[in-house]
């Protein structure tokens, strides 16, 4: 028999450091052509957006891109709210399995959202 140990949620500190270093991480070409976008971090989706969404109740929503992609903006762009890149950090957690795999999967999550800020759909990636 082998001794399980579950994974509980860690300290959102840990957590935000480790969305720091996932940023890091990305290819800088990447980093630098954001513009105008938050990054934050929320426990879990509401479930308001999870209906919005249409994911059943339970669903992983792992993180969210709200905004107007690169690809969108027009010359009249100016003076607008940033863009806003959500992770829900427990379902990343859930979906890490393990606290050493959570900044990979942060950095997967990351990677899928900044894709739709630069105009890509869900097809795309």
């Amino acid at each position: 028999m082998h001794d399980v140990t579950l994974f509980k949620n860690m300290e959102r500190e840990i957590f935000e450091q480790l969305l720091v270093e996932a940023l890091k991480e990305l290819p800088g070409k990447y980093r630098r052509k954001m513009d105008n976008v938050e990054i934050v971090v929320e426990d879990r989706p509401s479930p308001e957006l999870l209906e919005e969404r249409k994911i059943r109740p339970g669903g992983l929503l792992l993180g969210l891109y709200q905004g107007v992609p690169a690809t969108k903006r027009g010359f009249f762009y100016t003076n607008v709210l940033p863009d806003k890149i959500t992770v829900f950090r427990e379902n990343i957690e859930k979906s890490a399995g393990a606290e050493e795999n959570v900044k990979e999967t942060l950095k997967k999550v990351l990677i899928h959202e900044i894709g739709h800020h630069f105009g890509l759909g869900e097809k795309d990636m």
